[in-house]
């Protein structure tokens, strides 16, 4: 859960740790701030997960380069 002081502008994350799906697939993952790499402890490592937008913007697009990527299946 992300904690905004507006006194010192800071934020506070708690409970939450680095998403493995982005790490794993995306080369950028370490290019995001800290912020946008972290989902919630306590959940499945999906997009939905992520603690802010642009964090949950990225996976997905991980997630649809994965898709274009796989060979497509074909009738035989």
């Amino acid at each position: 859960m992300e904690h905004i002081d507006p006194a010192a502008n800071k934020r506070e994350v708690r409970s939450s740790k680095p998403c493995e799906f982005c790490r794993e697939f995306d080369p950028n993952f370490l290019t995001r701030k800290p912020i946008d790499q972290m989902v919630v402890a306590n959940r499945e490592h999906v997009a939905a997960s992520h603690l802010t937008e642009d964090g949950y913007v990225r996976h997905r697009m991980v997630e649809l380069q994965e898709l274009v990527s796989r060979r497509p299946l074909t009738a035989a």
